[in-house]
Parts: C-alpha cells; structure tokens; sequence
C-alpha cells in the first residue's frame, strides 16, 4: 500500500468513531464504503475498539482501519497488533510517538499550538490533529497558526467539532490534509441501525470534498 496518510488526504474526511458493541462493526464499515469513505479511526473510548480493529482489519480489507485515542505506549502496541494502519491521538505525548516509530505506526498526534507543533515537528510527524478544532478558534486560528510553518510541510487533521456546514471552509485551506469526522457515525444511529443514514452522511461529505478539490 502506498504511504497509508497520503492516502488519508486524497479521501479528505475520516471517520471518527467511537463504536460500542462489536456487533456494529462490519454494519458500519459496509455503510463507510457505500458512501464513498473507505476509512475509520475506531477510538480506544470504548473496551470494544481493540476487537473492533481486529475484526474490520481482517474482514473489510477495502477499508483503512486506523485507531484513536491511543494515550500510551501500551495501547499502540495493542492497536498495531490489532491490524491499524495509522494512530491519532488528541495531545503529543513523546513516549507515545516514539512507540509508533519502533513499530512503524503512522502516528498523527494531536496540537493546539505553536509549540506543539514544533514538538510534533522535531519527532518526525508531518501530519498532525488540530484539537479540538472549533472551540481553539476554527479555521481562523488554524490559518494563522499554520502560517510559520508551511515551509515544513507540515499538514493538519482538524477534528472536533467540524460538520458538513463548514467542511468546505477547512478542507479549503492548503495547510489542511483531511478533517476528522465525529459527525459521519453517531452512537445511536449505530444502536438502531440506521446504517444508511451513516451512508448518506458519507456521500454528503464526500461531495464536499470533490467540490472543493476537485
């Protein structure tokens, strides 16, 4: 496979999901792929994030299946083991970086400012989660904070309150890589089935995306 998170940013929106029951999981993945989104970052918020990971690496191999919410060494090594393709966190935390790279993980860690992404930048990440996006300052405070550093080449996954009405706005700035989707599945749409409801949410920002790139 090609690197996994340029990949990431050609789909431009992933979603995030925090998935309860594992029962949920190929219903959701088969949802993901119909609506045009062959990706998921299954959050360790849940016990069953680890199974989930598993069960979608091994039986949806049309799917990217990466983890979030990775806060420590250990639940790296859990999620690689598991069959994730890439780890994001919401802080940067060097000891869970440093995991990553002895595993070969691509690992998108999360920041909030200048000095983050200096952090981020000095251990090798080049992909980083801008979090919680719209309550730091949105796409305004992103583009002046991305601004020193687009000679690095950096890029950013805004996450965190991020919705179809103003999708376009962040996934048109060029510091932008591709924004985390917390809205594409929600835990009790998943509860009740409602599986083309997710589709549909995928199609809608899929359609965005194609709007705004191309």
């Amino acid at each position: 496979m090609p690197n996994v998170l340029d990949r990431v940013a050609e789909i431009g929106v992933v979603p995030v999901i925090a998935i309860d029951s594992v029962s949920h999981a190929l219903p959701l993945a088969d949802a993901l792929l119909a609506g045009g989104l062959p990706v998921a970052e299954i959050t360790f918020r849940t016990d069953a994030a680890a199974e989930v990971i598993r069960l979608l690496s091994r039986e949806r191999p049309d799917l990217i299946v990466g983890a979030g919410t990775v806060l420590s060494p250990e639940t790296m090594k859990t999620a690689h083991a598991a069959g994730a393709k890439f780890a994001v966190a919401p802080g940067l935390n060097p000891r869970v970086a440093q995991a990553a790279q002895e595993l070969g993980m691509p690992f998108v860690p999360g920041i909030a400012n200048p000095s983050d992404i200096e952090a981020g930048l000095d251990l090798g990440c080049r992909l980083l989660k801008f979090f919680p996006a719209e309550a730091l300052g949105g796409v305004k405070l992103l583009t002046a904070l991305s601004a020193p550093y687009r000679h690095t080449g950096v890029r950013f996954m805004p996450t965190g309150g991020v919705t179809t009405a103003n999708l376009a706005d962040y996934l048109g700035l060029p510091a932008v890589a591709a924004v985390g989707g917390t809205w594409i599945a929600k835990k009790e749409e998943m509860a009740a089935g409602a599986w083309e409801a997710v589709a549909q949410r995928c199609r809608d920002a899929r359609a965005v995306v194609r709007q705004v790139r191309g």
